[in-house]
């Protein structure tokens, strides 16, 4: 057996989005996933079917996995020759223990690569419209741990040389070490009046910010509801943020948005929202299952003999056309008329050479040929390419996500999703039609509000075609829950 490979992969500081392409790739094919709580789940859809999740998520007070156990978990799985992915928040090597498990990699002779990432103590800052230097304002800068394994906890630094020596500083993890970093700064030199903030989860929708100075920020911070993960920043250059704060800005930051599925795709509705300052979480995660079965033979050996395709969804077009090379089928016995069921997959076929038509515009339903999961309300005869069913893997994230953060915004794209959502989020939560309670619900469409109501589920109803921009006005004139 040849022996495997592991890339110790900083996921960045949240923002999915900002994860390296290099990262992403090795996501994608990867066997193993050993991830940290701190990590955007999110980030794990890009992993394969196949691909196995391993969660060592540490919390203040109790260890899922300690450190030597995940070491011990690294060397094992490269030993049976998988492709395996430490996956850790911002950069691994800054404040991340990457040379723990690098060393013990390069102590069993196994093959690894450290991957950087984008560490929050130069991203949180940039999202909070701090750049950590400015050749006005500071033009050094210093990454600091807030804490440490000694007994008290508290950080053994110079703190005469920092204080006197560097402009910007970031805390790591400094909430709970606050009045000490503050007295111990202002004890060697720093001005009482020095600005400070506190960002908690940065880069996300759901960041948040305290500003002071080194004499106000400890009592501010009893005061407010900010705990880990954040970073403590220390300079004169937060005073730019007044000008500068770009992100608190966008027209949708703050909300909290689940958005239903129903597909195995990624909704693009969701990087859409994303886009305007959102935390969005699609769910439940959908995975497609197919296989070649007696009468999907029968369909493709008579194929010619069709005269019109209706192709019912992007991930349905997929598939018919992987069974006919895997069949050996030659697509110029294909005579039919092409009709798509929307706009993904009408883009979808003219990329593959083929002309296809709006299936408003049918005018035949002779020899007709459904290619998809189900029929809906189409007649004629059914090619169910696969069918979709709901990855497990994500159970344990998706629980954690939920009982962690307070989601305001549940959106239905299409009456699919409706069931798909309701039925699951009862099963992982148990908790019936109170989920919905104090959420905002928006249905688009009428077919998806009837399905929502049917389920009763008060919601608002928004028209089907509505784009981006009018979603986004929709936000803004009804931000309030039911």
């Amino acid at each position: 057996m040849s022996q495997g490979k592991v890339y110790l992969v900083g996921a960045g500081p949240g923002d999915e989005t900002l994860i390296t392409l290099k990262g992403k790739n090795v996501l994608e094919k990867a066997d193993v996933i050993l991830y940290d709580r701190l990590i955007n789940p999110m980030l794990l859809q890009y992993a394969t079917d196949r691909c196995e999740f391993i969660y060592c998520g540490k919390l203040p007070d109790r260890h899922i996995l300690r450190q030597e156990k995940i070491n011990q978990l690294l060397v094992h799985f490269a030993n049976l020759g998988k492709i395996v992915v430490r996956l850790k928040g911002g950069d691994p090597s800054v404040f991340g223990r990457v040379g723990e498990e690098a060393y013990e990699l390069a102590s069993h002779n196994i093959s690894f690569e450290i991957v950087p990432g984008i560490t929050s103590g130069i991203a949180a800052p940039s999202y909070s419209g701090i750049p950590v230097t400015h050749r006005e304002y500071g033009e050094s800068f210093a990454l600091i741990t807030a804490h440490n394994k000694s007994s008290t906890g508290k950080p053994k630094i110079d703190w005469k040389s920092l204080s006197n020596g560097i402009d910007t500083i970031a805390f790591y993890m400094g909430i709970a070490n606050l009045p000490y970093i503050c007295e111990s700064l202002l004890k060697h030199g720093k001005p009482a009046d020095t600005p400070v903030i506190l960002i908690q989860w940065g880069t996300m929708g759901k960041q948040k910010t305290l500003q002071g100075t080194l004499a106000t920020i400890a009592k501010k911070a009893e005061k407010a509801d900010i705990s880990n993960p954040a970073i403590t920043l220390v300079g004169n250059i937060i005073e730019l943020r007044e000008k500068i704060n770009w992100f608190e800005k966008e027209p949708l930051f703050g909300r909290q948005i689940l958005l239903a599925q129903s597909s195995i795709y990624r909704n693009k509705l969701a990087a859409q929202l994303r886009e305007l300052g959102a935390d969005v979480v699609e769910i439940p995660k959908l995975k497609k299952i197919s296989e070649m079965t007696k009468i999907k033979q029968t369909i493709l050996s008579k194929i010619e003999k069709y005269e019109t395709f209706i192709f019912t969804s992007l991930e349905a077009t997929e598939q018919f056309f992987l069974d006919l090379l895997l069949e050996k089928i030659d697509i110029r016995s294909i005579k039919a008329r092409f009709y798509s069921i929307n706009e993904e997959v009408l883009v979808e076929l003219t990329k593959r050479g083929f002309t296809a038509t709006g299936l408003d515009r049918i005018n035949s339903h002779e020899n007709m040929l459904i290619i998809g999961e189900n029929k809906d309300a189409i007649n004629g005869e059914l090619y169910a390419t696969h069918r979709v069913a709901i990855d497990s893997r994500f159970d344990q994230i998706y629980r954690r996500l939920v009982e962690e953060t307070n989601y305001d915004t549940i959106i239905f794209p299409t009456h699919l999703s409706v069931n798909l959502f309701n039925d699951y989020v009862n099963t992982l939560l148990n908790c019936g039609d109170s989920f919905y309670n104090e959420k905002q619900v928006i249905s688009i469409g009428d077919e998806t509000f009837i399905e929502a109501k049917r389920n009763n589920i008060s919601s608002k109803r928004i028209p089907n075609n509505i784009n981006i921009n009018v979603l986004q006005e929709y936000f803004i004139n009804h931000t309030e829950t039911k």
